[in-house]
């Protein structure tokens, strides 16, 4: 009867060890996916604003139907927003604004691997923004 109860036992806190780390992987996939879905919102956003600066005139501090003004530093950004960064992740204009397009690239706060955060880039043109591309 001893042993059987041991080997009770010992199965339980191999099945608890298990439904643990399960618990772990499925708690990691989830805030990865909702740090992609965060800086996806982020981003999105954000062309919307630089759609508004191509619209805006050069006299309203806009771009005249360009997006030449969006360069890729840090002064490029905060014609869009006073914030390079938020909760969600970083972000930077990854290619100086040209005259039909811009490239706005966030940086997430979660790992997607083991060496690479949550990194996206969506493609902003002066007539809708193209999908958001996932790099890690």
């Amino acid at each position: 009867m001893g042993q059987q109860q041991l080997l009770l036992i010992i199965l339980g806190v191999i099945v608890v060890g298990i439904a643990v780390a399960v618990g772990i992987t499925m708690f990691t996939d989830n805030a990865v996916n909702a740090n992609r879905d965060a800086v996806t919102n982020d981003l999105v956003n954000l062309a919307a604003r630089a759609q508004q600066f191509y619209r805006r005139p050069t006299a309203l501090g806009g771009g005249g139907n360009s997006f030449v003004g969006l360069t890729a530093d840090a002064s490029g950004l905060r014609k869009l927003t006073n914030r390079a960064s938020n909760a969600n992740g970083a972000y930077t204009v990854t290619s100086a604004g040209t005259t039909t397009g811009v490239t706005i690239q966030g940086v997430g706060t979660e790992h997607a691997d083991a060496t690479n955060y949550v990194t996206m880039e969506i493609h902003v043109f002066n007539d809708k923004a193209d999908s958001v591309v996932i790099i890690h």
